[in-house]
């Protein structure tokens, strides 16, 4: 498969806290992988730091272009889209607009029939359909996920970034948002999954990413890593699912 991201030595953090020190990690076109690791290890401040949010150094390549240095409007236009653990949906207005909103670099770039993508994502998440109308202030925590997944596709994004999105969310939630992204897999779309239900994010990935105190110190294929002494007693408990 071919590169779509390669990130080397990325550091970044908030004010004169560094709290990645030294990322390394790669990402190839339709690939799907996962980054595990413990609270304050950093995986949140990567997405940060690969959207441009927060300021970083060293070299984040995505499609053969060096990210460091441009906005985040750049990046979004180049194909990279996050939904953030917190959501960030406009929570006065109806899930339709919501979606619509997403469109933007769809529409910015001219796309024909851009806004057919909200059939696709209604596909995916035929509660939304239910809902259009409805604010997404008013959804449960479950929509609302699926809502800022949907929101993220409309921009027809080449690299799908995805922050805890199992964060919150009833067992039941939480193995649907899962085969969305399976699905979204098997469609092809590259994703970079933060997550701390390791097991659960490893069942959907190729490859994994062990993140600890801002660095990789483990990675692999995703089977291997599920099945790995070290990775089932840290993360995935004493027993095997």
């Amino acid at each position: 498969m071919a590169s779509l991201l390669q990130v080397r030595d990325l550091r970044a953090g908030y004010g004169r806290a560094e709290v990645l020190t030294g990322l390394n990690f790669d990402l190839a076109e339709r690939q799907v992988i996962s980054v595990i690791g413990p609270n304050g290890a950093g995986k949140s401040t990567t997405l940060a730091a690969l959207m441009g949010i927060l300021p970083a150094r060293g070299s984040i390549v995505f499609d053969g272009q060096d990210l460091v240095g441009s906005t985040l409007e750049e990046r979004v236009m180049l194909g990279l889209a996050l939904v953030p653990e917190k959501r960030e949906l406009f929570s006065t207005m109806p899930v339709e607009d919501n979606l619509i909103l997403g469109g933007y670099r769809a529409m910015k770039l001219r796309v024909p029939h851009w806004k057919r993508e909200i059939e696709r994502v209604y596909e995916l998440f035929p509660r939304l359909k239910e809902r259009r109308a409805q604010l997404a202030g008013t959804l449960s925590g479950g929509e609302r996920q699926m809502l800022a997944v949907g929101r993220a596709l409309m921009s027809a994004p080449r690299l799908l970034m995805l922050d805890e999105p199992s964060l919150g969310l009833a067992p039941l939630i939480v193995r649907e948002i899962f085969r969305i992204i399976e699905q979204l897999r098997e469609q092809g779309t590259s994703i970079l999954l933060i997550e701390q239900n390791a097991r659960a994010a490893l069942a959907v990935s190729d490859h994994g990413y062990v993140l600890e105190t801002g660095a990789i110190v483990l990675d692999g294929p995703a089977r291997e890593l599920a099945t790995d002494p070290r990775i089932i007693e840290t993360y995935l408990g004493a027993k095997r699912a």
